[in-house]
């Protein structure tokens, strides 16, 4: 698990401050450059869901590299800590797998499959643990746990992706997520892993100003994946995977119905009948087609049409749900798992 340093409080403090300071400033004040820079490029896209369909620039994996990743540079630099350097470099294979899926149409499998490649340094820096921290115990599973990881992975990732597809629903998915994670690993997990975790935490904050409704420019594929596997990472380093799922239920629910509803891994943009559909007052209703996808947004739209903004209040509002049932699991965790020794169920 990295060198062993002795860490006084003091140094703690420092480096959770400069981690906070690097990941929020470089996000916040970087953006609007990188805005600028993308439209002069070209590289914009059209918001559908807006009157004039106005073209917002994408993608912003670059800054959100350059904060979450480069605050996690800085936090290994001076700890050697092997979890932060395989969390890091989690983050770093996954924005590659997204650039390339940003830059060129890639098929649905790829994502999901290059994305096992982020994995392996999670499993080769032994970031792991031999155990899962369950609601009523745990259970340890040493040669279970290598498989679970490449599966945790490209699932984080193509979650937090599948989820982006209104304005700032990823951001505050992320952000209310992120919450009860980081109480989870403050209780299961180590400071260092902790200190790592405030990079996506207030990053993603600083990225929110600017995701927001209505959005000035989209995370793109290299942006939600890199989000998505820091997450996932993050969950697995601080033993904290089962909180790191209740939390980002929604996100997660959402995958899990459009996978449940086409039975095959593909695009959106390969969907020919849409699960939704914009009305002239630019609402959004539930599409009526039995071959459309279901996903969280049809769902919740099955009640009657909604604005964009008026489906992203609904998605926050689960995502605060399920973000508080995770911090009630986190109490329950900490009763049955405290002083209890782990019981191997698996060799």
């Amino acid at each position: 698990m990295g060198l062993m340093i002795d860490l006084s409080f003091g140094n703690y403090f420092f480096y959770g401050v400069v981690v906070t300071l690097i990941s929020f400033l470089s996000v916040y004040l970087l953006t609007p450059r990188l805005i600028t820079l993308l439209v002069s490029k070209g590289f914009v896209v059209q918001d559908y869901h807006k009157p004039g369909k106005p073209r917002i620039p994408r993608p912003a994996g670059p800054v959100l590299l350059l904060g979450l990743v480069g605050a996690e540079v800085f936090l290994y630099l001076f700890t050697l800590n092997a979890q932060i350097l395989a969390i890091l470099l989690t983050s770093v294979i996954a924005f590659l797998v997204g650039w390339i899926d940003d830059r060129k149409v890639m098929p649905g499998f790829f994502k999901p499959v290059a994305l096992i490649l982020a994995a392996i340094p999670l499993v080769v820096l032994g970031a792991h643990g031999t155990h899962l921290n369950l609601i009523f115990g745990d259970a340890s599973i040493p040669l279970l746990y290598i498989p679970l990881i490449f599966i945790i992975i490209p699932v984080a990732g193509n979650t937090i992706n599948s989820i982006d597809v209104l304005n700032g629903v990823a951001s505050e998915a992320v952000i209310t997520a992120t919450i009860p994670l980081l109480v989870s690993i403050a209780v299961f997990g180590n400071t260092i892993v902790f200190i790592g975790g405030l990079s996506l935490f207030f990053g993603m904050i600083a990225f929110y100003k600017y995701h927001r409704f209505p959005s000035k420019i989209f995370p793109g594929d290299s942006g939600t994946l890199l989000i998505g596997a820091m997450y996932g990472a993050l969950a697995i380093a601080g033993s904290s995977e089962i909180i790191g799922v209740i939390a980002l239920l929604p996100s997660v629910m959402n995958s899990f119905l459009f996978l449940n509803s086409v039975k095959k891994i593909v695009e959106h943009r390969e969907i020919k009948s849409r699960p939704t559909i914009l009305m002239e007052d630019f609402r959004l209703m539930a599409s009526r087609d039995k071959h459309a996808p279901t996903t969280l947004l049809r769902l919740i739209l099955a009640d009657g049409p909604l604005s964009e903004e008026g489906v992203g209040k609904r998605i926050l509002q689960l995502a605060i749900y399920s973000s508080l049932l995770a911090l009630l699991t986190i109490g329950i965790q900490y009763y049955f798992l405290s002083g209890v020794k782990h019981t191997i169920l698996f060799p």
